[in-house]
């Protein structure tokens, strides 16, 4: 396991208030109430351990497969239906929306291999993640990746508590399935918009994995 580069900053910044607090609580509190000492140390290591692990990358390798549409991210599947999307196919797609709690792994993958067609940043609202409305409404990033014979749209969504997208991808860049889309900072979620008629191998609440499990076939 390493730690995500998005990491780096909010991990330091966890580390030095993790120090100066325990330093101030051992030097002031320590010698009158030493349980509280204690129980702050615990509390801040823990709260430590947990943004260490929010940045985790798992060692996974995505088998590469052209007929595959693997799930960009960890989490549980909340929504597989019909809509019309508005935004790039400006007709009915089949959503399949993916998810992701403080405690799953936060990196974004590439679903399919091909050309970025469309990457486009939208500002919005913080609703929380399972609010229907949040697709559409939250702050986000779309973009589209086609491979000459599928066309799919990736769509990063911020929530209540992750307020922070991040995303690499850039119109005509080539990318690989399995490779890096972006990220997502403390819990959110992701849609796939797929073509009517792609078949679905997951279920409604079904916990899926980032590059491993395969949402559809084409």
């Amino acid at each position: 396991m390493t730690i995500h580069r998005e990491g780096f900053k909010s991990i330091s910044i966890a580390a030095i208030l993790f120090i100066l607090i325990n330093l101030m609580a051992f030097n002031f509190l320590s010698p009158t109430l030493p349980l509280l000492s204690w129980l702050i140390f615990i509390v801040t290591l823990v709260f430590l351990l947990f943004i260490i692990s929010f940045f985790r990358i798992p060692k996974r390798t995505t088998v590469l497969n052209e007929h595959a549409i693997y799930s960009p991210c960890d989490g549980k599947v909340v929504v597989i239906e019909e809509i019309t999307d508005v935004e790039y196919f400006k007709d009915k797609r089949i959503q399949l929306s993916v998810f992701m709690s403080p405690a799953n792994v936060h990196v974004n993958i590439n679903p399919i291999s091909g050309e970025v067609n469309y990457s486009q940043y939208h500002k919005g609202k913080y609703l929380v993640a399972w609010n229907p409305k949040s697709s559409t409404e939250n702050e986000r990033h779309s973009v589209v990746l086609s491979d000459g014979r599928i066309t799919i749209l990736v769509k990063q969504i911020a929530g209540a508590v992750a307020k922070r997208i991040v995303n690499y991808l850039e119109p005509g860049q080539k990318v690989e399935q399995g490779g890096e889309l972006g990220f997502i900072k403390f819990g959110s979620r992701v849609d796939v918009l797929l073509p009517p008629g792609t078949k679905i191998n997951v279920k409604l609440n079904e916990v899926v994995k980032g590059g491993v499990t395969v949402l559809a076939e084409y």
